[in-house]
């Protein structure tokens, strides 16, 4: 592969090119491969040796910037000195017009929330970002995936220029267009990890035309080489055929391979001149220095912090409310022997759960955002050090000094503690180093595990040893002596230490008799007793916490410096399918006759689309028109495909037509004009029950079932509940059969990390379960999307075949090969921004063009020609003004024709007969047992998902064993006693990490099914609460047998699984969810009745509300009334008494001296009504969309979706 050259690796799906290229590379790094032979780079072997850059096939990027801000950061990281800041504006503007992203440079590049910049635009802002490093080698894997024809033209043209300019270019490719193949000069074709040519691609063709392979006249060669290296397994004799071909042609070039390359030197290489490095040191890309690096990572984290408005106001949002609900609860507390107590609890609080709540919520914010770090740091051009400074210097101001100054300020004053400006300055101190220990801490855990859930785990358990070591529930002197140590190690201890030193230490609080402090009956109210009973150090500890703490902000940021220097993430590469083939390629079976059923032509007239967005305050933003009024006709018993560059609103058009685009109180989407069904206009319930969609992604398969289990279970609850099982299961075989799915029956779907079918296959699936129930309309968003020349053409032929049963195939295509155009039976083609320009026939579509002046040349793929035709060429100036004025032209020549006379159905329905076509959603009893049993095979195939769950209920139950047990009777166990039942809480923080790790995934699966109207919110909460009360009954019988030594057991896991799932429901951006969750759970165990006893009326009553209140009043009675405290000599009052002598003492100062099976009780019903809350809130989300909907009919503003 000569510099200055750009070469492909070409085959079909399993064949080897993305191993290849990561093998050449240097990026396949797993110790269980073997490698032999060798990679030189001008003569000398290893990558290293050159500056190279590799484009993934999957784009990491930033959705909140601009594609110009992620360039012009990129270009500050990658170009080093002594490049100033004006030249590296001017590349990055080269390459913005090189990549032709010159109209959506401003555009945000967006995600599945936002949406933004097209896929085949944000392909090349990933390219872009490698062009920057300047590399001399660039590995392209499948850059033209997901793009359609023109842009993916423009990308390998984009290749090919900078090929010229001496840099060499590799690129696996899965549907070069006939235009690309040109533009390679180096060529390798792999069949099964073999290659049965390898070399110029001049002489490719002659090489297989000594096979007599001829190539046929208007046939693209790359697809004419691809079909050839394939193995057809449609049928036992063409397999045999096409297995013979291929083995020939790999033993005929591996002969010829050894005379090309081996014999004589390696300089021959067919003509391809070596250059031998003067010497061999290694060429390290240079990087920009540190000062630079920190600065550019802190103005890009800085930009896309201020654009995530939810997370940002959520730190925010959560001090204040905390400050404020935490304050009134503990408001103006009294100086008796309750308030002092009450001042521990708040001291604590502020010390511990206001950090772990900032823990949680930036563990699973850095979960999101380290896949960008990694993928930088990989490549060299980010360091550690410079992200680790960056990431808090960009929200120091934002988050790190404004959330513990607003909670300081707000808490403090509240409670009504010393009225002292030095010693509010102490405590906001400490409060302020918790948050940074919070946040670095988090840090720490996501080095070790880039996955919320084990990273979760990590900031969990290290933080219930905190709390327990802290000397708050388990007095600092009484710990158990083989865990005393502990309390050394624990930040919490010194922060507590240190609020309580600055707090009690010289103050005399309110003793009821006289004498003051030389009253010997006065002694428990001396700030020294307080801190002696506490377990803290009388002397300096208020300066040592807080220099220890600082150290302990040091270490834990060293240690995410380590993890993320040495704990190395591979960078994700394609993981190797059970099977190397798509087993069901062209075994499709289709059946049935148009004439038989009850076909339905669909008729657009002026459908247009706008878009509505509100600003965070309320403000309108201008209007913006996704779809300019369409008119067209989609008939049943044909293909009908709408084809159109990156950006024109296919997807969109196909969405507003399966009533799939959904409104939110930022966005409105506002549909005009009519949408016909045989000349009838159809309710939304016919739209739904006629049409069925198959998405781009095959989200909605769950990874662990297996082809046929998925397809079973689909069967069943999607047809009618008058058939029976067997027919249902029948059903799923007959369409398993009909679309090739019969030899990976029994594969497993799997995912980015469990092996599984390959994408033509899940495709396929896709397809299967939308025409489970016989839908007579089939709508498919890039149904070829992602797949090899073969696999696609085997997907056309699925639809043709299920077109010809009588059903309306819409189908939205980027990327059509020469013969599946043909098989377009009407086409509707848009320009960019959603204009019209052509509709009709597919056949009459190339003589429109060329009565308008446009002729198609004979060697060109029809397709590629219309794509290239409506396309505006951002490369140059003079380019995009002169294909501007032609893409106007032809939609002003559309427009001005008198086209839409033929818009009349074939067949007329009236309103009665589309009635009829409604289907209902599966009833609760038939759904329910299916989706229970679908979803425990999905969680019983998961063990890690299994594991963590059971751990951290067990690593619970061990810490307050440790810590606690054996529980004692002296002086210092009443507050050991109450921390022992307060601890229970933890349950409740366990549980909104075990509903996170499974409710969003299985929550988007039911939205998904739900969309396509399967069945109701009740089927999928009672399954979901089915599977959940077994575990937590489980886990909690677990935890009960672990702690039985140190006390007993409430039951208080299984409320929170409720709260989980009303804030996840409420909130899609699950950060914020937790962020939400966190805080109530706090509030909670605040007011549980241990941390503060004297509340304000209100609050007291509002703890009626709260599931914590009832367990600590059911269980304190229980493990308190029987016993009696003793105590030690100089705790004595002057009477000989302890200051407390039994149980009762301690329920009555507490005030939880209530009946316990009352609150047992209680308990009970808190459970049922938390549940009933969070079904309604789910019911509410999926059904106020419809009230907006005919609220906005109403309106008369349109129809909108």
């Amino acid at each position: 592969m000569q510099a200055g050259t750009l070469s492909a690796i070409i085959g079909g799906s399993g064949s080897g090119k993305t191993t290849m290229l990561n093998t050449m590379a240097e990026r396949m790094t797993s110790g269980r491969l073997s490698f032999e032979g060798s990679t030189t780079f001008n003569g000398t072997t290893g990558i290293k040796n050159v500056r190279s850059a590799y484009v993934m096939q999957q784009d990491v990027l930033l959705p909140t910037l601009t594609v110009r801000e992620t360039l012009r950061y990129s270009a500050d990281l990658r170009l080093p000195p002594p490049t100033t800041e004006e030249q590296r504006r001017k590349v990055v503007q080269e390459v913005i017009l090189e990549l032709g992203l010159k109209e959506c440079a401003d555009t945000r590049i967006g995600d599945n929330s936002h949406k933004g910049c097209s896929g085949g635009e944000k392909r090349r802002t990933s390219i872009g970002v490698q062009l920057l490093s300047n590399p001399s080698v660039l590995f392209l894997d499948e850059p033209t995936t997901g793009l359609d024809a023109t842009s993916a033209f423009q990308v390998i043209r984009t290749l090919k220029n900078l090929a010229k300019r001496g840099r060499t270019i590799i690129t696996t490719i899965h549907q070069p267009r006939s235009e690309i193949w040109g533009m390679f000069d180096g060529l390798v074709i792999l069949t099964r990890g073999s290659p049965v040519y390898s070399g110029k691609t001049e002489n490719c063709l002659p090489w297989f035309k000594r096979f007599d392979m001829d190539l046929p006249a208007f046939v693209n060669p790359a697809e004419f080489l691809i079909d050839l290296a394939a193995v057809d397994n449609r049928s036992p004799e063409l397999e045999a055929a096409s297995t013979e071909r291929v083995e020939r042609l790999k033993f005929s070039w591996a002969a010829e391979s050894d005379s090309l390359y081996k014999k004589g030197s390696h300089a021959k290489m067919e003509g391809f001149p070596v250059t031998h490095l003067a010497a061999t040191k290694p060429v390290m890309p240079a990087r920009s220095p540190f000062m630079r690096q920190t600065r550019v990572l802190t103005a890009r984290a800085l930009v896309t912090t201020w654009r995530d408005p939810l997370g940002m106001t959520g730190s925010l949002v959560e001090a204040i409310a905390m400050g404020i609900i935490t304050g009134w609860i503990f408001w103006d507390l009294d100086r008796g022997q309750s308030g002092i107590r009450s001042r521990e609890g708040a001291l604590y609080n502020s010390a511990s759960l206001q950090g772990y709540l900032i823990l949680m919520f930036e563990t699973y914010r850095l979960s999101v955002d380290i896949p960008l770090f990694d993928r930088e740091h990989n490549e060299n051009v980010v360091d550690v050090l410079p992200f680790l400074l960056s990431r808090r210097l960009s929200r120091f101001f934002t988050e790190d000094l404004p959330v513990p100054l607003l909670y300081s300020i707000i808490f403090y004053w509240m409670a009504g503690f010393r009225n002292d400006a030095a010693t509010f300055l102490i405590f906001f101190s400490i409060v302020l180093l918790c948050q940074f220990i919070a946040v670095t801490y988090a840090m720490t855990c996501v080095s070790v595990s880039r996955s919320f859930a084990n990273a979760s785990v990590i900031a969990n358990l290290g933080y219930t040893v905190q709390s327990m070591a802290c000397g708050f529930f388990v007095q600092a002197n009484s710990i158990p002596v083989y865990v005393r140590w502990l309390k050394w190690t624990a930040y919490v201890f010194y922060a507590f230490g240190a609020l309580c030193a600055n707090e009690f230490m010289g103050q005399f609080y309110d003793c009821p008799w006289p004498g003051g402090e030389e009253n010997p009956a006065c002694l428990q109210y001396t700030g020294e007793f307080v801190m002696n009973s506490l377990g803290f150090p009388l002397h300096h500890w208020v300066v040592r916490p807080i220099i220890i703490l600082l150290g302990f902000v040091i270490m834990f940021y060293t240690c995410a410096w380590i993890g993320l220097r040495f704990i190395r993430v591979e960078m994700s590469i394609a993981k190797t399918r059970q099977s190397e083939q798509d087993l069901s390629v062209g075994k499709e079976q289709m059946t049935r006759s148009i004439e038989e059923v009850r076909t339905i032509d669909i008729v657009l007239d002026k459908f247009a689309l706008d878009l509505q967005k509100t600003t965070i305050f309320g403000r309108k933003l201008p209007q913006k028109t996704i779809i300019h009024p369409v008119s067209a006709q989609f008939r049943a018993g044909t293909l009908n495909a709408i084809c159109g560059p990156s950006g024109s609103g296919k997807t969109s058009l196909l969405n507003a037509m399966a009533l799939r685009l959904r409104n939110s109180i930022n966005t409105q989407y506002l549909h005009y004009g009519d949408m016909m069904f045989n000349g009838a206009a159809p309710s939304e319930s016919v739209i739904r029950s006629v049409c069925s969609y198959v998405c781009q992604d095959d989200d909605a398969l769950l990874p662990s079932l297996t082809v046929r289990e998925t397809l079973r279970f689909a069967a069943g609850l999607r047809l009618p509940s008058f058939m029976t099982r067997e027919q249902k299961n029948q059903r799923a075989e007959e369409v398993l059969m009909k679309l090739g799915l019969k030899d990976c029956a029994n594969n497993i779907i799997g995912d980015a990390n469990i092996k599984g079918i390959s994408g033509g296959e899940k495709r396929r699936v896709s397809i299967a379960v939308q025409i489970l129930t016989d839908p007579r309309v089939l709508l498919l968003d890039e149904p070829s999307s992602g797949l090899d020349a073969f696999t696609a053409s085997s997907i056309m032929e699925v639809l043709e075949g299920l077109a010809n049963e009588g059903r309306t195939i819409i189908l939205t295509i980027h990327q059509a090969r020469s013969n599946l155009f043909k098989r377009f039976g009407n086409v509707l083609l848009l320009s960019r921004g959603g204009s019209v320009v052509y509709t009709g026939k597919g056949a009459d579509m190339i003589p429109y063009f060329e009565r308008l002046g446009f002729p198609c040349p004979t060697t060109t793929n029809p397709a590629d020609f219309a794509l290239d035709l409506i396309t505006v060429d951002l490369q140059s100036s003079s380019c995009e003004e002169v294909s501007r004025v032609k893409v106007q032209t032809l939609i002003s020549s559309w427009q001005e024709g008198d086209f839409y006379n033929d818009l009349n159905p074939s067949t007329i329905s009236t309103p009665a007969e589309l009635g009829s076509l409604i289907r209902k959603p599966a009833n609760f009893l038939s759904a329910y047992p299916l989706l229970l049993h679908r979803a425990s095979i999905n969680l019983r195939r998961q063990p890690p998902l299994l594991v963590a769950r059971i751990m951290q209920v067990v690593g619970l139950a061990i810490i307050l064993t440790l810590f606690f047990a054996p529980l004692k009777n002296d002086y210092y166990a009443v507050q050991t006693r109450l921390g022992f039942i307060t601890e229970f809480c933890a349950f409740y923080f366990v549980g909104m990490l075990q509903n996170v790790a499974v409710y969003p995934t299985e929550k988007d699966v039911f939205y998904r099914e739900n969309d396509d109207g399967t069945y109701g919110v009740e089927a999928f909460f009672a399954q979901y609460l089915t599977l959940e009360i077994p575990f937590e009954i489980g886990t909690s019988l677990v935890f009960a047998v672990l702690v039985d030594l140190a006390g007993g057991l409430p039951r208080t896991a299984q409320m929170f699984f409720s709260l989980g799932i009303v804030f996840n429901t409420l909130f899609a951006h699950t950060g914020f969810a937790i962020n939400v969750t966190s805080v109530f759970l706090s509030l909670a165990q605040v007011m549980s009745g241990v941390l503060s006893i004297n509340m304000p009326a209100f609050l007291f009553d509002m703890n009626y509300l709260s599931p914590l209140g009832y367990a600590i009043r059911s269980l304190a009675p229980y493990s308190l009334r029987d016993i009696e405290f003793t105590c030690d000599d100089y705790q004595r009052l002057p009477d000989g008494l302890c200051p407390i002598t039994n149980g009762l003492e301690v329920l009555s100062l507490y005030k939880l001296d209530a009946n316990p099976g009352r609150n047992m009780l209680y308990l009970g019903v808190c459970t049922v009504v938390y549940r009933l809350l969070a079904y309604a809130l789910l019911k509410v989300n999926r059904a106020k969309w419809g009230v907006w909907r005919k609220v906005v009919r109403k309106a008369e503003v349109g129809d909108t979706q």
